[in-house]
């Protein structure tokens, strides 16, 4: 009879335990930050350089807003698709994309303290006379000011290359894992 006794008891306090303890979570309203992607316009350019012919495509800025002020709350991101040709007669190994903004004037727009800063994108590929090659680029930020103030006029593009002619060796190592 008492082993039926501590039975209950344990049984019962297991009970109430699992139900006493459990937290229901209530979802209150809606999200507080929405993502808001805006297209640039004109979405598509084509830019002639003396080495290069690059076009951009398919031009959209990522902003992270929160809903109850409507501020912007990260550094937004450029994303795109950009497709650069070679024009020259040398193979021109192109290091990386710069990006630089600029308003209507032609005077920088500058990034705030605490944003997050990266104008530039990596390529890394050599290209050959009227060679063709295309990528995205989606790790570059713009000034929030460029966008909160719709100060944002032009966007100047640098490529970073290294002309040729560029020598390169090849040594092969011999390896095995034991």
């Amino acid at each position: 009879m008492n082993f039926i006794k501590i039975f209950i008891f344990v049984a019962l306090s297991l009970v109430v335990g699992f139900f006493g303890c459990t937290k229901e979570e209530k979802n209150v309203g809606a999200p507080k930050q929405e993502r808001i992607t805006k297209n640039l316009v004109p979405q598509k350019s084509e830019l002639r350089g003396q080495n290069f012919l690059v076009e951009l495509s398919d031009l959209k800025v990522l902003t992270v807003v929160d809903t109850t002020s409507k501020e912007i709350v990260e550094t937004p991101s450029l994303k795109g698709n950009i497709k650069i040709t070679n024009k020259s007669k040398d193979i021109l190994d192109v290091q990386a994309v710069t990006f630089e903004y600029l308003d209507e004037a032609g005077k920088p727009i500058s990034f705030q303290s605490g944003e997050k800063i990266s104008k530039v994108s990596l390529f890394l590929k050599a290209i050959k006379p009227e060679e063709v090659t295309e990528g995205s680029f989606y790790d570059v930020t713009i000034p929030k000011m460029a966008i909160k103030e719709k100060a944002l006029g032009k966007i100047e593009i640098s490529l970073v290359y290294v002309p040729s002619p560029l020598k390169r060796e090849t040594l092969t190592l011999s390896e095995k894992v034991e």
